[in-house]
């Protein structure tokens, strides 16, 4: 992907950091010479994204589903780098179950991590931008679940249909501000989190794992599974002035297996 010379010299939290998707949107945005903190319930992981990033990135523990954790890496955040203008709020989880064996913690842990933690993050950098006068951006990972119901994971596609509308809600809020929110929408994306939900996949239908990725890959027109790379692309993209009049939009990146 060609520098974007805009990107140079900004700073970025990007949260769920230490693996998979997050790890590709850190490192794409070192790339492109912003300064990362990166942000994960797993200290190590972060440390080792923001090292693979290069000189000048830091890695910071938090849990997104706390407010004073949110409160306090993004405060660190501040104290290193002077400030930020980017929020990627990546961090998500998933578990698998029929709708109708669904259990309170199923319900609970996505919707505290992939919608609550969304709404403590981004409310943490509005702050931020309010009061600095900064035209910052924030983009939001929702998921091609966020938009059409995805059976085995009716709860995750709820909670995915939260960060959707709030992302929509907010933009029309702080617009007036030149703050940009939108979401990224993924399809089927090869990662650790996929390697689970596949397995799982598996055991519900009586598939093989091969068989179920088979299967994503047919509902896939471009042909193959999608990579953190290829969401990374259109986050660098959003996170630029390159999109300077995108906002309130889930961009779909899935290969054509949604299409709205």
């Amino acid at each position: 992907m060609p520098l974007l010379s805009d990107l140079q010299g900004k700073r970025a939290i990007v949260t769920g950091g230490a693996t998979g998707i997050g790890r590709a949107i850190a490192l794409a945005l070192a790339e492109h010479r912003v300064r990362v903190a990166v942000l994960d319930r797993d200290r190590e992981g972060a440390a080792a994204t923001a090292r693979a990033a290069g000189e000048g990135h830091l890695g910071i523990a938090v849990d997104v589903r706390e407010r004073a954790s949110v409160e306090a890496a993004f405060a660190e955040v501040e104290r290193a780098f002077g400030g930020y203008e980017v929020l990627v709020a990546n961090a998500g989880v998933s578990t698998m179950r029929r709708a109708v064996d669904l259990t309170d913690e199923d319900w609970d842990f996505n919707f505290a991590v992939n919608a609550r933690g969304v709404f403590l993050t981004n409310q943490q950098a509005l702050r931020h931008f309010l009061a600095r006068g900064i035209q910052g951006v924030i983009v939001n990972i929702a998921s091609m679940a966020g938009k059409i119901g995805a059976p085995l994971l009716a709860h995750y596609s709820a909670s995915k249909f939260a960060v959707i509308g709030w992302t929509q809600a907010v933009a029309r809020e702080v617009g007036a501000h030149g703050i940009r929110v939108n979401a990224v929408c993924p399809g089927f994306v090869r990662t650790g989190m996929q390697d689970r939900e596949v397995e799982w996949e598996a055991r519900l239908r009586g598939l093989t794992p091969e068989e179920v990725r088979r299967e994503y890959v047919a509902q896939t027109p471009l042909g193959r599974l999608e990579t953190p790379e290829d969401v990374a692309a259109v986050v660098v993209f959003l996170a630029s002035d390159a999109a300077r009049f995108i906002t309130g939009e889930a961009v779909n990146v899935t290969g054509g297996a949604h299409m709205d």
